[in-house]
């Protein structure tokens, strides 16, 4: 009488003695190490098919090896923004033959020490982590573990563990400085999440830029927003309220810049004609909305990219020297903002 016998319960033994191999043949092959003659090789991947084997990354890693996993913690998938960086970094993993393991924490911060502590157990051989929210609760347990991590975009914590930016107070002072250049005197400001420090680092440039110029940082101008399409409008909403509205309104990142021009138009007003508009990220969609956004570029896929590398290098070599890498930003000209009449400094 023959049993049905679940994934779970078959072994590499049993793939080599479908395919007709030795175990050390089937392990070669599933770990890609080594030369095998491309039929033997079929033959196991035929054998692993049909009986529908599953590698055990966590007995693997527990045994010596690795898992060949790396994990991936972000806040949501609901943006461009993230699916640029994941396109970079699913890539270099490709290219090095490792598999991703995605874990969403839908902004909770306490889901992030929780999916950490899961993925640290030999699930993964490293993480990269994309603009967490409270690093510091399990930054130094990774740290003193020697487990090998990479944060994404996030400047302000952890000065001496390796991270991935790009140049965000340089980006928001470019994008302020053209906004002055054009006339703009009144210049709203609607932040990202202010315990990120890429939003504290793009608030830092629009000072250093009205500074430099000579104007006031009047707090009436500046709303707090959390990089989302609501806070963007929201705050939008409010700033056009105000006795003596600005002309001009510069969004922490283009999602929260398509909330402000959705504020705009309900105010009855026309972009760029009555209030310019620029952003920060250029996500694809930055091109393709009515006017095209004027908005600070930032390399999202080439910052994924980069972060894999570190990782996987620290993963090869456990003592390889902490780095801290920020990638340029460029200001990107497109419809969104126009001249004013200028004023003398």
């Amino acid at each position: 009488m023959s049993t049905n016998r679940t994934s779970g319960d078959v072994t590499i033994v049993d793939v080599a003695r479908e395919a007709g191999v030795s175990y050390a043949t089937v392990s070669r092959v599933i770990n890609n190490k080594g030369y095998i003659n491309p039929e033997t090789r079929e033959k196991v991947l035929r054998a692993v098919t049909k009986l529908g084997y599953v590698v055990n990354q966590q007995a693997r890693s527990l045994a010596g090896g690795r898992s060949q996993v790396v994990g991936l913690l972000v806040r949501d998938l609901g943006t461009s923004y993230i699916g640029e960086i994941i396109h970079g970094i699913d890539e270099e993993l490709a290219n090095a033959s490792y598999d991703l393991m995605l874990y969403t924490t839908h902004r909770r911060k306490t889901r992030e020490s929780t999916y950490v502590a899961t993925l640290t157990q030999g699930l993964a051989d490293g993480l990269l982590l994309v603009l967490p929210r409270e690093p510091g609760a399990y930054i130094e347990t990774l740290r003193r573990r020697g487990f090998p991590y990479v944060l994404i975009d996030h400047q302000g914590i952890d000065e001496a563990g390796p991270s991935v930016g790009a140049t965000n107070r340089q980006g928001g002072y470019d994008a302020t400085r053209y906004l002055i250049e054009l006339g703009h005197r009144r210049i709203g400001f609607i932040t990202g999440s202010l315990d990120l420090g890429c939003s504290i680092d793009r608030m830092a440039g629009y000072h250093a830029a009205l500074t430099e110029f000579g104007l006031p940082v009047d707090p009436a101008l500046i709303r707090e927003g959390d990089f989302m399409q609501p806070a963007g409008y929201t705050g939008a909403r409010d700033l056009l309220a105000l006795q003596q509205r600005p002309t001009a309104i510069f969004a922490s990142n283009d999602v929260s810049a398509f909330g402000v021009m959705e504020a705009v138009r309900d105010c009855g007003l026309r972009i760029p004609e009555d209030i310019s508009i620029v952003s920060f990220d250029d996500i694809p969609q930055a091109s393709h909305v009515n006017p095209p956004l004027t908005t600070v570029r930032q390399p999202l896929e080439q910052m994924g990219r980069v972060a894999t590398r570190m990782l996987l290098e620290t993963i090869a070599d456990r003592q390889r020297p902490a780095a801290r890498v920020e990638l340029p930003t460029e200001l990107v000209i497109r419809a969104s903002c126009r001249p004013i009449a200028t004023a003398s400094f």
